[in-house]
């Protein structure tokens, strides 16, 4: 599979129907959160986005945020040991995807929010958009955001539990209370993995301890004004293990090292008020949102990075009421302050003014455009923007583009580092990126599937790389530009009234002036089935997931090569079956045929585990 040949998998496996004649696979209805300042009608949204679902991720027995996103349509994930793990899309830097949960950073200060043990218990669903998105989430969205929305219940009283075993132990516990005027939820969880040696030399199992709890509610003091707050706190502690910059092989450069631990503390939260007359063209909401980080590695002074930001949004329907006009105005008006204790003499702060428009007409014609100007204090003001159509042919055929221009400031570390032999250069400029993208979303097997397929080029200038070796180095706005184009493609078919299909594909070619980018596949493959049976009170699934061409930089024998890495070839099986209306037992096998490959040199990759689990609500 070194080449695959993604148009004639397409005309082979799914052919195009000249119409429509039945939409109910099309998520035509869907909202996507994160689309713009308010939510926005998937089916009339210009760019490129990806929806994990909560049934997704429970027929597929996902169990890690990172495992979710496995696999999605210009999305690379690349992962030393489980809990170091990046996103990068569209072959953009991880430290260019903004990851959210409940809209809300997950990272404080400047930091990259690198996953590990995030678990999916309790996710309504996860967000996954594509392209700059800087207007709307400011800087560090240079490439695309993840946004991981948790469950918050319906009307009326819902309880869940559930718990599994297998490379080790998590439950999790989800309660709801909700009527007519709001409601409260409450998620808890605790996962417990063993893990695996990432040094692969049979040493001690790095394993991953994460406790996490979501609180949320809502309320409505009259019928126009609603209040609201959310607050997630997580603590984790993780193993890892050491490296050896003078081995010879990948082999001996990971070195099992059972002292070696780090210590983590998150907390997101947000208060808000909600003033929506009905009828009215104009809404408001009032927010403020915090976060705040604490890693300490060894059991040592941790290092905390927080964020505030207090936020007010103004809606108005052009042509209607705010909640239903075809044409909307966003106004956002943004102060945003961060901070980092490794470097507690700097603070960094924004204000921000953002302007969206969205548009839709009777033609089945849809626009999107946004603008942001951010007023930043110690780095350059800037700029970004965004434009996004849609149009829909009477066939269902339904044809998507966007543009747009991201923005990534320096961090502390690039700014001001006296450490580890940098020196921070001070006069650095904020990373720029330009994209475009243009696809076709066109029903397929009259109506009983949807398939989506889009090119993509992106440009960064201005990118901040270290100075070469040796001490001291420092960092530079690098000359020249980075490029990065592809063609991403996903779809869906429901094959028989029982069987469903999935499958998804990413061409990407990614290069720095220096050459080619590691750690983003040139080839990205996942096909999906899920098969319904015994009266729809069981669900089998299977998952193939195939990277290829994929390179890393060797930090041992000829050190700082760029090598191209094994292709990975991996299945993952699950399974479902409701004893009861309301008690299900689970099982599922990860990494069924036990492949060695590495995804980044050195480090192990898990083996083959199998779990076993109930779950239950009431």
């Amino acid at each position: 599979m070194r080449h695959i040949l993604p148009a004639a998998v397409f005309a082979a496996f799914f052919p195009v129907t000249a119409a429509a004649q039945d939409t109910g696979n099309f998520f035509l209805g869907q909202m996507i959160l994160s689309g713009g300042l308010t939510p926005v009608e998937q089916a009339a949204f210009g760019r490129s986005v990806s929806v994990v679902t909560a049934e997704e991720i429970q027929n597929r027995g996902l169990r890690t945020v990172q495992d979710a996103l496995r696999a999605l349509p210009g999305v690379s994930i690349s992962s030393s040991g489980q809990n170091f793990t990046q996103i990068r899309i569209r072959g953009g830097e991880a430290r260019h995807t903004r990851i959210l949960i409940d809209g809300i950073p997950a990272a404080g200060g400047d930091a990259e929010y690198f996953l590990s043990g995030l678990e999916t218990a309790n996710i309504e669903r996860i967000e996954v958009l594509r392209g700059p998105q800087s207007v709307f989430f400011g800087a560090s969205a240079t490439t695309g955001v993840v946004n991981i929305i948790t469950k918050r219940g319906e009307v009326g009283r819902q309880a869940s539990a559930s718990i599994e075993a297998g490379g080790g132990l998590s439950t999790s516990l989800f309660a709801s209370q909700r009527g007519e005027r709001g409601g409260l939820s409450l998620s808890l969880s605790r996962d417990d993995d063993k893990g695996w040696d990432y040094s692969g030399s049979g040493g001690q199992k790095d394993g991953t301890l994460r406790r996490t709890a979501v609180l949320s509610g809502d309320f409505k003091l009259t019928d126009d004004l609603t209040l609201g707050f959310s607050a997630r706190r997580a603590l984790e502690r993780y193993d890892f293990d050491a490296t050896n910059w003078a081995a010879a092989s990948a082999q001996d450069y990971v070195v099992d090292d059972p002292t070696l631990f780090t210590n983590t503390q998150e907390f997101t939260g947000t208060i808000y008020a909600e003033y929506a007359p009905a009828g009215s063209r104009f809404a408001h909401r009032l927010s403020y949102e915090a976060t705040r980080f604490a890693r300490a590695q060894g059991g040592g002074v941790p290092t905390r990075e927080r964020t505030e930001a207090l936020k007010y949004r103004l809606s108005i329907g052009i042509d209607g009421s705010a909640d239903s006009a075809n044409h909307l105005v966003n106004l956002l008006l943004e102060d945003q302050k961060d901070s980092s204790s490794a470097d507690p003499t700097n603070r960094r702060k924004s204000r921000s003014v953002a302007l969206e428009y969205r548009g839709d007409f009777e033609s089945g014609l849809s626009l999107q455009g946004g603008l942001r100007y951010s007023r930043n204090d110690p780095f350059p003001n800037s700029t970004t923007y965004t434009l996004g159509a849609s149009y829909t042919f009477d066939n269902g055929v339904r044809v998507h583009a966007s543009a747009g221009k991201g923005v990534s400031n320096p961090s502390y570390f690039n700014l001001y580092a006296n450490a580890w032999g940098f020196v921070g250069n001070p006069n650095l400029q904020p990373e720029h990126s330009r994209s475009y993208d243009i696809g076709v979303e066109f029903p397929i097997f009259s109506g009983r599937g949807v398939m989506d397929v889009t090119y993509f080029n992106e440009v960064l200038k201005g990118e901040i790389v270290p100075t070469p070796p040796p001490a001291p180095q420092s960092f530079v706005n690098r000359a020249g530009q980075s490029t990065r184009r592809g063609i991403e493609v996903q779809g869906t078919l429901a094959a028989t009234d029982n069987l469903d299909l999935s499958l998804s594909y990413t061409h990407l070619r990614a290069r720095e002036p220096a050459g080619i980018e590691i750690r983003r596949p040139r080839h990205e493959l996942g096909l999906g089935a899920t098969l319904r049976a015994f009266e729809d009170r069981a669900t089998f699934t299977a998952n193939l997931r195939h990277v290829a061409g994929n390179y890393d930089d060797q930090f041992f024998g000829a050190f700082l090569t760029k090598q191209r890495l094994p292709n990975i070839s991996t299945i993952d099986i699950s399974a479902r079956y409701d004893i009861t209306n309301q008690v299900a037992l689970t099982g599922r096998i990860t990494n069924l045929t036990n492949s060695k490959k590495y995804e980044t040199w050195g480090y192990a990759p898990r083996p083959r585990t199998a779990y076993v689990g109930l779950n239950a609500r009431w």
